[in-house]
């Protein structure tokens, strides 16, 4: 009997080492560690302001502070991480600038070595949550996470946006990743507490709130198990109403607690949070349907004036037009499209409200973990896809639930390398120093191999529809090879820039390149998503995966 125990942990202890993620993390630190001399972007200096900000001035003059342009735009649960990080700053670091608030930040080695190591002590959160994910998964399905797990700690999202370019998204991925992983476990209080709190860290979590209001509803809050419907006031015994009071007081708790010290000043708050004037697409289009359309119209601005419409089209109204901002000059104000209807913030809030809903109806019949998860990228697909002033780096939104999804069944996976590979490249432009080209590339490069190599021997696939996925399979492969080959294309452009005027005039054509090339893939996976998600009822079904 004391033998077989001790094979059992044994062999307890070698599947905990096995499927360990504290390896990598050791191996992520060195290279984040190397990194922190690297190129940042003005994010850093965003965020060197709200220490600032939150440091020096009392609570209620955090959201009206504008001396530096980079004002306070986050929800006030980060505002007071912001806060709470200030308390730690070292005496030769304040000395060094990084708790002034200036309109442009004064800042030397000793503030970048602080807040650089900020972001790698928060991303461990993201490991702890996604350990207990893998420890608390099935023996069959621990091979799977632990895949699933691994490449997301070794994101190139995360690499670039967070550990190069600056911000904090580690560990609001992980706590965005805790209500996931808690819903998996059916721990729905838990769910909806870890999204409540992710949601008051970062208001770009909204975009997902359609899914877990009808996921939340639907299996917890409403029962239709078993029950016979004799009259529609039967209708008020479906809701269970102490699973409600529970769920709403937790939500209402977190939201409180956020937003309660700014009640009377909500207005303002919110101005701060949604800044509708910042125009439809961000300086770089973000690859998405708006890049397409931006794109069309700058093509077809060029054909009208070269083809002799002018029985057709007031030329004179063109070449104004194209003296305002048409979207491909980089910068952050209103659009004005030259030939195309202009688009306004309610159009785009229609679209993406309507592919949610889309996305959402089947939950409500089937509360299942893969018809949430699901729903949940769809969600992310239709925010970045038709959202108002989308960043680039919203991409995450949908890349890192799909990476739950995709261990599923073999038939996601074209549409996971498809956006996989386009919306890391499409970050490619956040890096533009030189220096960066190699290390972006051979790090998403040897990520793509791995980990698309990994899933496809850790998922199953059923015989009925083998040959249809290797196909599109193939397919997926070209635009991929096809993808990097742009890349060394536009790099090589860039490089020769300043020896040929002629690519001078075309400053804005390599990012045009990027946006619209990614925004294809994109959106033929989303396309290729949506048509399983609507359509497949059988990959649907409760059995095997994640």
């Amino acid at each position: 009997m004391k033998s077989v125990t001790k094979n059992i942990k044994n062999k307890t202890n070698k599947d905990a080492a096995r499927f360990s993620l504290w390896n990598f993390w050791i191996a992520a630190l060195m290279l984040k560690l190397l990194l922190i001399p690297d190129y940042f972007s003005t994010d850093f200096d965003v965020h060197r302001n709200w220490l600032a900000i939150t440091n020096k001035l009392p609570l209620r003059e955090w959201y009206y502070e504008n001396t530096s342009q980079w004002t306070l735009d986050y929800p006030p649960f980060f505002a007071y991480f912001e806060w709470f990080l200030s308390q730690f700053v070292p005496k030769f670091v304040k000395e060094d600038g990084c708790l002034d608030i200036l309109p442009e930040g004064e800042f030397g080695w000793s503030t970048i070595v602080f807040q650089r190591l900020t972001v790698i002590i928060s991303e461990i959160l993201l490991f702890v949550v996604l350990q207990v994910f893998i420890n608390n998964s099935g023996s069959n399905e621990k091979t799977q996470s632990f895949v699933v797990a691994s490449s997301i700690i070794l994101s190139p999202g995360f690499l670039m946006i967070d550990h190069i370019h600056f911000q904090y998204n580690g560990f609001l991925f992980g706590i965005l990743i805790a209500s996931i992983v808690a819903a998996k476990n059916k721990r729905y209080l838990l769910c909806g507490l870890f999204y409540s709190i992710a949601l008051c860290f970062k208001h770009i979590f909204l975009y997902l709130a359609p899914c877990y209001f009808v996921f939340l509803l639907r299996a917890y809050v409403l029962n239709f198990q078993d029950f016979k419907f004799k009259s529609y006031k039967d209708l008020i015994l479906v809701v269970q109403w102490g699973n409600l009071m529970k769920l709403g007081g937790i939500v209402v708790c977190v939201m409180g607690v956020c937003f309660g010290p700014f009640w009377r000043d909500m207005n303002q708050l919110l101005s701060r949070l949604f800044p509708f004037s910042r125009g439809l697409t961000h300086a770089y289009w973000a690859p998405n349907f708006w890049a397409i359309y931006s794109f069309v119209d700058k093509m077809l601005s060029i054909l009208f004036v070269r083809v002799p419409f002018n029985k057709f089209i007031n030329l004179d109204k063109i070449e104004e037009r194209k003296r305002w901002n048409n979207g491909s000059r980089g910068l952050v104000e209103d659009v004005f499209f030259v030939i195309l209807p202009q688009i306004q913030p309610n159009l785009t809030f229609v679209l993406t409200l309507f592919y949610q809903v889309l996305a959402v109806v089947p939950v409500l019949f089937d509360p299942s973990f893969k018809r949430f998860i699901g729903s949940l990228t769809l969600c992310g697909f239709a925010s970045f896809l038709f959202g108002w002033h989308v960043h680039e780096k919203a991409i995450l939104l949908v890349i890192i639930p799909f990476s739950f999804l995709v261990v599923c069944d073999r038939r996601l996976l074209s549409s996971f390398m498809l956006v996989g590979s386009a919306g890391y490249v499409s970050l490619f432009p956040l890096l533009f120093k030189g220096q960066d080209f190699l290390l972006k590339c051979l790090y998403l490069i040897v990520w793509c191999i791995i980990y698309f190599f990994a899933f496809r021997k850790t998922i199953k696939l059923s015989s009925s529809v083998q040959r249809r996925v290797f196909f599109l399979d193939r397919l997926t492969i070209i635009y991929i090879f096809s993808l990097f080959l742009m890349v060394i294309l536009i790099e090589m452009i860039d490089l020769f820039k300043n020896r040929f005027v002629v690519l001078q005039k075309f400053e804005f054509l390599g990012l045009m390149v990027y946006s619209v090339y990614c925004s294809l893939g994109i959106i033929s996976s989303w396309i290729g998503l949506s048509w399983l998600y609507n359509f497949d009822e059988p990959l649907w079904m409760p059995k095997g995966g994640v």
